[in-house]
C-alpha cells in the first residue's frame, strides 16, 4: 500500500444492497480513504474487468425446422425469425458447465411461448422464466434447437459463421457478460487535516446469474492475478515508501481479534465441476475455492447428494490446480 496509508489508516471496504427485497444482483461498494488519484485508478480497472472479463451464459445459435436463414417468416408465428433471435439474445440463463448444450423447443398454437417453456437440463437454470420468445397463432407450430454456451466477453455471429457455416444454422451475436451495469464515482474524503483523499463508490448490477458481490470478488481476483506478473511481494523496491501496518501505530484502527478479516473469494464455478457435484457443494454453502479447500473428506461426505464419484472429481480437479482438501487428522 501507499505510504500515505500509514498516516490515514488502511482503507475501509463496505457494501450495501441497492436492489429491492432480497435481490443481491445490485449493490453499491465503497472504499475509502484512498490516496489522491487512486479512486480513478482502481475504479477504471474494476469497471473494465467487470464488463469484459467475467464468465457468463448466452444463446449462440438456433436451428428452426423449415428455416434456412434469419430473413424468413413462419406461417402461424407472429414474429419473424429475426425477432425470435433478438428475443433469444435477451434470455438470462445460468449454466454450470462450460460445454455447449442444445435446448429444444417444440410447441403448437395458439400459445405465447416463454422462457419457462424451454426444455432444459439440470445444467441450465432459466433466470427470467416470463420472457417472451415468440407467439403462435391457431394452427401455428414451432420446432427449434437452441445452442447455449458459457463464455467470456462478446462473440459476434459473423466470426462463428466463418468457422461453422452449416445450412439452416443461424448464429446469434452472443454477449456473455453477466454484468448489466457498472458505474463508479470518486468523491472527496477527509482524514484529520488531509482533505485531498479519494472515496471510490462502485455501483454494480448483474443479470442475476451471480451476485454483485461475487462479480466484484471475481474481477478483483482476476486483476490481482495479472498484477502479480509485474513484481514479487518478496522484492519490495524502496520499502520505506510502502505502508507496513505491522510496524505502524495507526489511530482509529481497532486492534482486537473481534475485527473480521476479509478472505479471498474465488467463485467455485470456475472449477467446472459436473452439475451434480456443483449443486451439492453450493447447496451445502460452499461457494468459493477457498471454502472448498478448508473442507475435509468427512465433511464433504456428509453433504446431501455428495457421493464417492463427486469426491473423486473434487480430488482430481483440485490436484490439477495444485490444491487439496484439508487433512481429516487436523480436525481430531
Amino acid at each position: 500500500m501507499h505510504i500515505i496509508q500509514e498516516e490515514i489508516g488502511p482503507p475501509v471496504f463496505s457494501s450495501s444492497q441497492a436492489g429491492k427485497g432480497d435481490d443481491d444482483a445490485h449493490a453499491v461498494f465503497t472504499i475509502a480513504p484512498l490516496p489522491p488519484g487512486y479512486g480513478v485508478t482502481l475504479g477504471n480497472a474494476m469497471r473494465r474487468s467487470l464488463l469484459s472479463s467475467l464468465p457468463g451464459t448466452a444463446v449462440t445459435s438456433v436451428r428452426i425446422k423449415g428455416v434456412q436463414h434469419e430473413y424468413t417468416t413462419l406461417k402461424g408465428v407472429c414474429e419473424s425469425v429475426v425477432d425470435i433471435c433478438l428475443n433469444l439474445k435477451e434470455l438470462k440463463v445460468r449454466k454450470f458447465n462450460k460445454d455447449p448444450e442444445i435446448v429444444s423447443l417444440v410447441a403448437k398454437g395458439p400459445k405465447t411461448i416463454k422462457a419457462k417453456d424451454l426444455d432444459v437440463s439440470s445444467d441450465i437454470e432459466i433466470l427470467d422464466p416470463d420472457t417472451v420468445i415468440l407467439t403462435l397463432e391457431k394452427g401455428g407450430e414451432i420446432d427449434m434447437d437452441i445452442t447455449v454456451e458459457k463464455g467470456v466477453g462478446y462473440a459476434p455471429a459473423g466470426e462463428r459463421n466463418k468457422k461453422q457455416n452449416e445450412p439452416g444454422l443461424i448464429h446469434i451475436d452472443a454477449t456473455f457478460s453477466p454484468v448489466d451495469k457498472v458505474r463508479f464515482d470518486v468523491e472527496s474524503s477527509r482524514v484529520g487535516q488531509r482533505t485531498n483523499l479519494d472515496k471510490l463508490i462502485l455501483d454494480v448490477k448483474t443479470n442475476g446469474s451471480l451476485s454483485a458481490e461475487e462479480a466484484v470478488q471475481f474481477a478483483s481476483q482476476l486483476l490481482k492475478s495479472y498484477f502479480e506478473y509485474f513484481g514479487s511481494a518478496d522484492k519490495i523496491v524502496e520499502s520505506e515508501f510502502v505502508a507496513d501496518f505491522s510496524r505502524s501505530g495507526v489511530q482509529g484502527v481497532p486492534d482486537d481479534d473481534s475485527s473480521p478479516i476479509k478472505e479471498s473469494y474465488t467463485p467455485i464455478e470456475i472449477l467446472n465441476f459436473s452439475p451434480r457435484t456443483l449443486n451439492a457443494l453450493i447447496n451445502a454453502g460452499v461457494g468459493s475455492i477457498e471454502q472448498l479447500t478448508k473442507c475435509t473428506e468427512a465433511s464433504l461426505s456428509n453433504f446431501r447428494g455428495f457421493g464417492a464419484k463427486a469426491l473423486d472429481e473434487v480430488h482430481k480437479t483440485l490436484a490439477d490446480r495444485g490444491l487439496a482438501l484439508s487433512d481429516d487428522s487436523m480436525d481430531s
